[in-house]
Order: C-alpha cells, then sequence, then structure tokens
C-alpha cells in the first residue's frame, strides 16, 4: 500500500508543473485544483491502507479488510472523476492547454486504473457497477449542454470511464481492452481538435483542412460507440458481458445512458462537416480556424475507427 501511494504521489506531482506550464492564471487555477482532488484521494488511499495493515497485520494490497474496500473505491473513483466525485474534472480540463487535457484524460488515469485492477477482487461489485451507471449516465447528461470543446471532451470521458468500471467487475481482460480502445479513440479526438475552443471553431476550419475534419467527425462516431467503428466493440463486449451475467436491466440502463452522450458527439459532427458552406473565404487575411496537424494523427484515425474486425483477435490477446 506504501509503494501504491508514493507512486500515485509522485504522478500526481510529476504532471503539477506541465499543467503551470502556460503561465495562465486559469493554468494555476486548474493545477491548483488537481493537486487539491489528488492529494485527497491520496490521503484516502494512505488512510485505507493504514487502516487495512492494522486490521490485517501486513501491507499487502491482496489482502484487504472489508472495512478499507469502499474507502479505497471512494478515492479511486475520486482520482479518476468518476460520478459522483466528477466535479472537479471539467474546471480542470478547461483550464489546461488541449495538450494537457489529452495527458489528464489518457495517461493520469493509468495509475488509478492499476490500483482498480489489482483490488478488484475485494471490493464491491454491486458498487462499482453502480458507479459506473451513475457515471455514465451523469457524464452523458451533463454534456448536453456544453459548448466548450474541452468540457465535452471531459464529459465524455466520465461516460466512458462509468463503461470502464462496469467493465472491470465483469473481466479484467475486457478492462484492458475497453481501456486500450478509450485511450485510442481519445488521442484520435483530442489530435485534430488541439487548437478548437469552443464548438463555433469548429465550423470554420472546413476550408483549411477538410480532410481532417472528416476524420474528426469518423472518429468522434467511433467514440459516441456506432457500430462499424472501433468505439462499438467495448460497449458491444460489457453489454455481451452483463447479458450472460444475468444483468438485463442495467444493460439497457448503460445502453440507454449512452445515447445523450451519442447526441452531442452527433452536434460536433454536425458542426464540423453538415454545417460547412462550399464557398471559400474571399477575405485576405485567413480568419478561420487553422488545425495542426500531428504526425500521428492519420495513425490513431486509422485505429480509433477500423480495429472493429479484429474484436476477437484483441479479446483474445488483452
Amino acid at each position: 500500500w506504501l509503494l501504491a501511494w508514493f507512486g500515485l504521489e509522485l504522478n500526481t506531482l510529476m504532471i503539477l508543473p506541465i499543467i503551470m506550464k502556460s503561465h495562465h492564471p486559469r493554468a494555476t487555477e486548474a493545477t491548483t485544483k488537481y493537486f487539491l482532488i489528488q492529494a485527497a484521494a491520496s490521503t484516502m488511499i494512505l488512510l485505507a491502507g493504514t487502516m487495512n495493515a492494522w486490521l490485517t497485520g501486513q501491507w499487502s494490497i491482496t489482502h484487504t479488510a472489508p472495512t478499507t474496500t469502499l474507502l479505497t473505491t471512494l478515492a479511486i473513483m475520486l482520482k479518476l472523476g468518476i460520478a459522483p466525485m466528477y466535479m472537479w474534472y471539467p474546471h480542470v480540463l478547461q483550464g489546461t492547454t488541449t495538450h494537457m487535457a489529452l495527458l489528464i484524460s489518457t495517461w493520469q488515469k493509468l495509475a488509478p486504473l492499476t490500483l482498480l485492477y489489482m483490488t478488484h477482487n475485494h471490493l464491491n461489485h454491486t458498487t462499482l457497477l453502480l458507479l459506473g451507471l451513475m457515471s455514465a449516465t451523469l457524464g452523458g447528461l451533463a454534456g448536453l449542454n456544453q459548448t466548450q470543446t474541452r468540457t465535452i471532451l471531459a464529459f465524455s470521458s466520465i461516460t466512458h470511464m462509468g463503461w470502464l468500471i462496469t467493465a472491470i467487475t465483469m473481466s479484467p481482460s475486457l478492462t484492458t481492452l475497453t481501456m486500450l480502445t478509450y485511450m485510442m479513440t481519445t488521442t484520435a479526438t483530442f489530435l485534430p481538435l488541439i487548437t478548437t475552443k469552443t464548438m463555433t471553431d469548429l465550423g470554420t476550419a472546413w476550408t483549411l483542412s477538410p480532410t481532417a475534419l472528416t476524420a474528426t467527425m469518423i472518429t468522434l462516431m467511433s467514440l459516441g460507440g456506432l457500430p462499424p467503428l472501433t468505439g462499438f466493440m467495448p460497449k458491444w463486449l460489457i453489454l455481451k458481458e452483463l447479458s450472460s451475467a444475468a444483468l438485463p436491466l442495467l444493460a439497457t440502463a448503460l445502453l440507454m445512458s449512452s445515447l445523450p452522450s451519442l447526441f452531442f458527439y452527433i452536434r460536433l459532427a454536425y458542426l464540423t462537416m453538415l454545417t460547412t458552406p462550399p464557398t471559400t473565404t474571399n477575405s485576405e487575411h485567413k480568419w478561420r480556424l487553422k488545425t495542426k496537424h500531428t504526425k500521428y494523427t492519420p495513425q490513431m484515425t486509422v485505429a480509433a475507427t477500423l480495429l472493429l474486425p479484429m474484436t476477437a483477435t484483441l479479446y483474445a490477446t488483452t
């Protein structure tokens, strides 16, 4: 437990200067919020570990007392930004740059998820399923009213974490596959949107980078989990596992909770592609949004959209 806590603290402390790098007041505010939340969660984990050592007589993560499991669950949920402890997450992402938002949404989730992965056998599965459903539902509903790109992607991340928490109660290998798919699709969505701040920015980028916006639209559909794309794969497998475990009501509720999030993905896609005028700008200065292309964007887009036929192979190898 001590080493796990030490690793989480180190992970948090190392990311703080990177979040503050832009020297903007919003970035400083986001860093402060992030630090306070992560420190509180780490303290809860340390408390749970200490209580566990007191009750069981050993510091091993695999030996947990029933009284400490709930505290551990809450601490990890707080670190991951899962409902009902998710309100800090959109604010932090909105205050940082898009690169940092991507890092917080993907890389920073690995350490808490690893801890959850190691302790999931001892945690209360009913609590995890309830938190997963709540996160998927609230993430979708709260994102409906947003116009800021990073905030929308933050609520999207909260929704995906709900699916992931549900998956961890069923199968660890499915959790790994869900996490990998989430990281691929999120990265592929973030990369073309590096310079965008609001939804209206997307509508002006068409004349300069139609290919990138087309790829972004398809990736957004994949993030929403539409069938022919990669994003459908984890949802399909999770629903299959839930149905096999005789939990059809939970499967239906999760499926319904993905509809609001799919709505705001479609709204983003509508602004990127479907409202584009066929004419180019006549002004001398290019006032339209110029998107930055990174060399990894094509590879990530392909991975985020075309891996569905490899479902069986990926599921068997994770």
